[in-house]
């Protein structure tokens, strides 16, 4: 079995045991090594502009805001911008800042007629450490995958 195989195996087996209502849920490490295997595959960053200029974001990600700064107010333009930048039929990979409002995201996306919608577990900042900081235990940026800042 190829690892592309058995990472998206490991992804919908998490799916099926949370039941979950999209295809699978990836450790940034595994939707990185997705990313490079899977052409056609997109990682959609649903955090705020905020977010992406001051803490920075994955360098091949779509940004699509889930929510909006200041106040968390909900994008209305959601799907349709996802649709603008996206295909159906593609692997997407929805990323915020620890898992939360990608699980959101992707459950909607999935519910709208995406085929292959996955939420990157841990996000991108991860958890906080002993001193209330994110983005060194564990996530996109604690991993040390690629990211860029403003």
């Amino acid at each position: 079995m190829s690892q592309q195989n058995e990472l998206l195996q490991r992804a919908h087996a998490r799916a099926e045991a949370q039941n979950l209502p999209y295809s699978g849920a990836l450790t940034p490490d595994e939707a990185h090594a997705l990313l490079g295997s899977l052409p056609n595959a997109r990682l959609i960053d649903v955090r705020t502009q905020a977010e992406w200029q001051f803490v920075g974001a994955p360098e091949q990600a779509i940004k699509v805001e889930w929510k909006s700064w200041p106040g968390m107010v909900p994008n209305p333009h959601f799907l349709e911008q996802l649709k603008h930048q996206t295909d159906a039929e593609q692997p997407l990979f929805f990323l915020c800042r620890t898992g939360a409002r990608s699980h959101e995201a992707a459950a909607l996306a999935a519910a709208n007629g995406y085929s292959e919608c996955y939420n990157v577990l841990e996000g991108f900042e991860g958890d906080r450490d002993a001193a209330g900081h994110r983005g060194q235990t564990n996530g996109w940026k604690g991993r040390g995958l690629p990211w860029s800042q403003g």
